[in-house]
């Protein structure tokens, strides 16, 4: 490549050049490449911890008088006892490395919670309750309204309205309830104060009336109640604010008889819940039937199927939490009303 550098210096064009020293005209005017230069090796700090002082940390914070503290109650407890060891974000780094910086404290460990599986093929099996809170007449204030619900057929077999929430107005109510609907087989309730008081505990224990309760912090274990709070809350008639309790109680009973009485449930059937609860719906389901087949043979052209919509069509078992086929067989003795 020095002859071609000659000849091009002395004005002979680069092609010609290329020529006369037999090298492609490519390779001629390809530009030397230019070594990098080799880095230097990495300097290592002078502070840097060696392998022996990291592990000493690590032991110290893995030691049963600081596993349960973060670093910086450990760095000051250590040098409260003349140590140092190394800086907070020393110890934090090392943890980090090591996979420890997000709990490193001994947790409780609570065994799982059984799902509860309940069952109901008729009304008067399985009654749900809870309490629900209902605006007072200022900012902050709230009445207590406790809601029991028969899961089977939605209907409200009581609702009351006190100013407090005791053990003592819960049994109150079941027994006002129990007296008119009858003592079902299964009582279900979330784990709030009241549910789980020893008060209505021995009332059911006494009556014989298998007590079940949501899982902590499940609301969907207990569907029905949930689900008929927000249907009343979301009610267009539901006020802003009760001024007292007799104004609350007076609504609620209301919206209750409407609600058992009128109120065409897609749950049952497009049913009433007071045509489920008392064994009213099967008459109103062969009436429907029957409106439906003279309205079909005379206006064929607007249905699709000869089968009525299985909107109208009543199930047979209403569960919480149904169990998969598999789990069921496996689990026998699950608890069923």
């Amino acid at each position: 490549m020095h002859a071609y550098r000659q000849i091009t210096a002395a004005g002979w064009s680069t092609r010609d050049a290329a020529e006369l020293v037999g090298v492609s005209g490519a390779t001629a005017t390809r530009k030397a490449t230019v070594a990098l230069p080799i880095p230097a090796p990495a300097l290592v700090p002078a502070n840097k911890l060696n392998q022996g002082e990291r592990a000493r940390i690590l032991d110290t914070v893995n030691s049963p008088t600081f596993v349960d503290l973060p670093p910086i109650q450990i760095y000051a407890q250590l040098l409260d006892q003349g140590i140092y060891l190394g800086s907070i974000s020393t110890i934090y780094g090392i943890l980090t490395e090591n996979k420890q910086i997000k709990e490193r404290r001994r947790l409780a460990r609570h065994p799982a919670r059984a799902i509860p599986e309940l069952a109901a093929t008729g009304p008067g099996q399985v009654f749900s309750w809870d309490i629900t809170k209902l605006p007072g007449p200022i900012k902050g204030t709230w009445f207590d309204c406790y809601v029991m619900i028969d899961i089977f057929s939605r209907y409200i077999v009581g609702a009351h309205v006190h100013a407090s929430e005791t053990g003592e107005l819960a049994v109150e109510m079941m027994k006002e309830i129990f007296a008119i609907h009858g003592t079902p087989h299964v009582v279900h309730a979330d784990r709030g104060t009241s549910m789980t008081s020893k008060t209505v505990a021995a009332l059911l224990s006494d009556l014989e009336v298998t007590k079940s309760h949501s899982r902590p912090r499940v609301s969907n274990d207990n569907p029905f109640s949930e689900g008929w709070f927000k249907t009343l809350k979301f009610a267009p008639v539901f006020p802003e604010r009760f001024e007292n309790v007799g104004e609350a109680r007076a609504f609620m009973g209301g919206f209750v008889e409407d609600y058992n009485h009128t109120h065409r449930h897609t749950g049952i059937g497009l049913n009433t819940p007071a045509d489920v609860h008392y064994g009213l719906a099967a008459a109103k389901s062969i009436e429907r039937s029957s409106t439906l087949a003279d309205a079909r043979a005379q206006t064929p052209e607007r249905f699709s199927t000869r089968q009525d919509p299985k909107i109208l069509t009543l199930h047979e078992t209403v569960w919480i939490n149904k169990p998969a086929q598999d789990d069921e067989a496996k689990n026998p003795t699950k608890l069923h009303a």
